[in-house]
């Protein structure tokens, strides 16, 4: 059985070579994410068929922002998929409006701290107060969990310090950001290793391009996983 604590992200264009990618993963994989760049092109209808006919675990990756009402009505009609993770921002209103529209259908409700593409820089240009990096991403996991997250996303290098929030007993800790060792950084500016992560805290990590670039991603998959063990 594949080890679910690796999260496959299809970062690819259409529901269609998602699909042909998870063919090729095949059994080195049980679980998959599928983000906003493959929405348009048949996220759903693929999130619906890997859970269905494959037996797949789902993360669908959205980052949900908008005033509660609208959020509350999105996650309702999500709900009805049988996802098994789902992103919103970690704005406490989003959050609860979230959790509100995800009622007892036992989708987890994930929200998103600070980007792991985002460094103190970018923060700035984003008018987003001063402070240590990675102060604000605990302070917004806690005020996240106080809203009634079921756990949060954050950077590897993040992991540790919000496991240690008195509110995260119970909680998930999702990691993007990470790369095998010797692995291109692409975008990513906070990262670390799968096995630093979980070492870390997390309780699951996502990886896309090692795998879904690699000449053999069911290869790299079989990888990523023999560094979780």
């Amino acid at each position: 059985m594949p080890d679910d604590r690796l999260i496959v992200a299809l970062d690819v264009p259409d529901a269609h070579s998602g699909l042909e990618l998870a063919n090729r993963i095949g059994d080195a994989a049980g679980f998959y994410k599928i983000g906003l760049g493959m929405l348009t092109g048949g996220g759903l209808a693929l999130a619906r068929e890997l859970k269905d006919e494959h037996g797949k675990r789902i993360f669908l990756d959205m980052k949900l922002f908008d005033i509660g009402a609208t959020i509350e009505a999105a996650v309702r009609g999500l709900a009805r998929f049988d996802l098994d993770f789902l992103t919103v921002h970690g704005d406490p209103h989003v959050v609860r409006a979230a959790r509100e529209g995800a009622g007892g259908s036992g989708m987890k409700i994930l929200a998103v701290t600070i980007l792991t593409s985002l460094d103190r820089a970018d923060l700035d240009a984003g008018l987003i107060r001063p402070g240590d990096l990675p102060e604000i991403v605990a302070e917004r996991a806690a005020r996240a969990f106080e809203a009634g997250a079921d756990g949060v996303i954050a950077s590897p290098q993040e992991a540790a310090m919000i496991r240690a929030l008195p509110g995260a007993a119970g909680r998930l800790i999702v990691t993007p950001g990470v790369r095998p060792a010797g692995a291109d950084l692409g975008d990513q500016k906070r990262v670390a290793t799968p096995a630093r992560a979980i070492a870390d805290g997390a309780d699951h990590i996502v990886v896309g391009r090692p795998i879904w670039q690699a000449a053999d991603p069911r290869a790299a998959a079989l990888a990523v996983q023999a560094e979780l063990a």
